[in-house]
């Protein structure tokens, strides 16, 4: 075994980590488990797209009061560092296994390097740590979350001062900071008590939920009022268990029937296989209530409510699931035909959207005179350019999304948020209920004035350092032979964002990219206007294919040519995974 790992594993087994933990990796030891031991030490926890991210456990390569401590003490470091420790840092966590146990080392922590932290008095959506972050003046938030992974994750979101998730240089500057620690006695802490005795750790929640539901009345394109709406809705064991209710009643929606097996925070999510809206399985219980209840509209948030997965009746009356392309594209040209309509359009409004995102966003933005920006994967990234708006101008921020079911309606909050995007959902079927027209319609009349379009998404998990040098020769040989083509479709040209550089196939010529950060991202454009994404996930273990086909679309044909789309995306689809099996 490799010298590091034993020389990590050693320093594990006595004090002072504590008895649970040596006790844990000798287990390991004793039954000779060489490869377990090896995948929990032979790297530490980095951030990612998505921040310190993994399965709970002993070990630098897992999430453990240890490396959390670690990376707040890193944290606190930098803040220092900064001079800001004045300003304070707001801490929330979802309902996971051990959350509230890491909120309160990483509050205890801050508050043992004499930085005042804001702790959330009940389990809090990661929207909310941003809104909060903003709203006190804080420094830097930490959110306790892994999202929508399995039970057996957990992770550490870290937030900067103007909301959003921190981007480089920070988050390598945070890392190098973590990194210096060169022992767990380093870290400097009080207990959670004396840190709320000495003020330094302040307890919050009604104040910013009232905060927040004040904003978002500011931005509602309707007041208060009662609606007739029926809506079925599930947290999936998590965060959005009373605010979403509390928010949507708040703005007339009362005919909200929660999924009660559901309504219950519990971070073994005891109903679904994965807490994820993406995922139809985790609505099962969500269609079956919403038939029962005849409901309009059904809406699902994720554990961190951050996400949000959406379903209504499609024009044979049966509930269809739409995809996040969909819900985002539905959301955004809502708000920019009301806001248009009214003469609220800023003139120089903006869409921002990852690049794996729906291109039809881009045509609808275009259609409104507004402009779209591309950015990488990663609601980081979106945040990223509203504080450049905010700073430099050059825009209005309007909508932001992505496809992997994360949107943006609102400029208060500076993350995907789940709980205004229900609301505005819901503002959006009780709009069109007045004009007679129901949210399947409303889809088809955008297909309609723009393109029709069809994505879809496959995931390859590779766990491990097998798992991470396959992703690494999988990329690796697509980039230095890129495909002429995907299933007799030729490709024009080739986007190799790591290299900042596009090849024309045709030309064999390479042109250099600007306006985007390096990445490990290849997209293949297709002469029929069909896209093909590769990437390696930035939190968990897979490599990542996006397709994208579009196909203009008549009132008539709509599902005719839906099915086309999917033969086209099935044969992409194919082509890829056959060509990946090649490596």
């Amino acid at each position: 075994m490799d010298q590091l790992i034993l020389k990590r594993i050693a320093e594990w087994t006595k004090p002072p980590f504590d008895s649970a933990t040596i006790a844990e990796i000798r287990a390991l030891e004793e039954a000779k488990n060489e490869k377990e031991l090896a995948e929990r030490f032979y790297t530490t926890l980095e951030f990612g797209t998505g921040g310190l991210r993994g399965i709970l456990g002993a070990g630098t390569n897992r999430m453990n009061v240890y490396t959390v401590g670690m990376a707040a003490q890193g944290l606190a470091n930098y803040i220092i560092m900064k001079g800001r420790a004045q300003d304070g840092v707001v801490i929330a966590c979802d309902s996971r296994r051990m959350s509230d146990r890491f909120r309160e080392e990483a509050a205890s922590i801050m508050a043992g390097n004499g930085i005042r932290a804001y702790v959330f008095d009940d389990i809090a959506p990661t929207p909310f740590c941003s809104f909060a972050i903003r709203k006190l003046g804080a420094v830097s938030g930490i959110v306790i979350t892994a999202s929508h992974n399995p039970p057996e994750y957990n992770g550490f979101k870290a937030y900067w001062d103007d909301g959003g998730q921190v981007v480089p240089p920070q988050d390598r500057e945070i890392i190098g900071e973590v990194k210096k620690i060169e022992s767990i006695g380093a870290i400097k802490k009080v207990s959670f008590d004396e840190g709320v005795r000495a003020g330094l750790i302040k307890v919050v929640g009604d104040d910013i939920r009232s905060a927040y539901i004040a904003a978002l009345e500011k931005t509602a394109l309707r007041p208060p009022a009662p609606s007739d709406i029926k809506i079925v809705y599930s947290p999936l064991h998590g965060t959005g268990y009373k605010i979403v209710p509390q928010v949507l009643s708040h703005f007339g929606f009362t005919k909200v029937f929660p999924v009660k097996e559901q309504s219950v925070p519990d971070g073994n999510f005891p109903t679904v296989e994965y807490p994820n809206p993406e995922e139809k399985p985790a609505l099962a219980l969500s269609l079956e209530l919403a038939r029962r209840e005849d409901a309009d509209i059904i809406l699902a948030t994720d554990p961190d409510a951050d996400r949000m997965g959406v379903g209504f009746k499609d024009t044979h009356g049966e509930y269809l699931l739409i995809n996040g392309n969909q819900i985002g594209t539905m959301l955004e040209y809502y708000m920019l035909s009301r806001l248009a309509a009214e003469k609220k359009l800023p003139k120089d409004a903006a869409v921002i959207k990852t690049i794996v995102t729906t291109d039809l966003q881009e045509e609808i933005a275009k259609g409104f005179g507004c402009k779209t920006e591309n950015v990488l994967t990663g609601f980081k990234w979106i945040a990223l350019k509203m504080r450049e708006y905010d700073e430099k101008g050059g825009g209005t921020f309007v909508f932001g999304g992505e496809e992997s079911y994360g949107y943006l309606p609102v400029d208060f909050v500076r993350d995907k948020d789940a709980v205004s995007a229900c609301y505005f959902f819901a503002e959006m079927a009780d709009w069109l209920r007045a004009k007679g027209m129901g949210l399947i319609d409303f889809l088809n009349e955008i297909y309609m004035k723009h393109h029709l379009y069809l994505e879809d998404l496959h995931s390859l998990t590779l766990k491990g350092l097998d798992g991470m040098e396959k992703i690494s020769a999988i990329m690796g040989a697509f980039r230095a032979n890129p495909p002429k083509e995907f299933a007799g479709t030729p490709v024009s040209c080739v986007s190799d964002i790591k290299h900042l550089k596009m090849k024309d196939m045709k030309s064999g010529k390479d042109h250099a990219m600007e306006g985007l950060p390096k990445s490990d991202v290849l997209q293949f454009f297709l002469d029929d206007g069909s896209k093909v994404t590769m990437r390696p996930s930035g939190t968990e273990p897979k490599i990542k294919f996006y397709f994208s086909a579009k196909a203009k679309a008549g009132k008539d044909d709509i599902e005719a040519g839906k099915a086309a789309l999917k033969n086209k995306i099935d044969g992409l689809k194919k082509a890829l995974l056959e060509k990946v099996s090649a490596v």
